[in-house]
């Protein structure tokens, strides 16, 4: 049997599927009185892919407000860099932490 150009057909059209983005984390240094400041901008530079001066402006950030915003990541990227910046200090024996939260 054929079809007429004027019967409706029931296939369905595709969705357009749009992939729900994932929740992103705020990546924090937190101040201490004892990392040194080149050593916090170095690892800014290091782990966040900074320049020297987007660096500096977070690390002054974190020296006279308690804390800074090194990036904002998916979570799993998040928890990479902390863990990374962790170790990191902990292997130059400086007491720098850096923790994530949700953005």
């Amino acid at each position: 049997m054929a079809t007429s150009p004027n019967e409706n057909n029931t296939a369905l059209k595709p969705e357009v599927a749009k992939p729900k983005l994932p929740p992103m984390f705020k990546v924090l240094l937190l101040n201490d009185d004892y990392t040194p400041m080149e050593f916090v901008v170095e690892t800014i530079e290091r782990f966040f892919n900074k320049d020297r001066e987007q660096a500096t402006q977070i690390m002054l950030k974190v020296h006279t407000e308690g804390m800074g915003v090194c990036g904002v990541y998916p979570q799993d990227i998040a928890e990479t860099k902390m863990t990374q910046v962790l170790m990191h200090a902990k292997e130059y024996q400086h007491p720098l932490q850096c923790t994530i939260e949700p953005a």
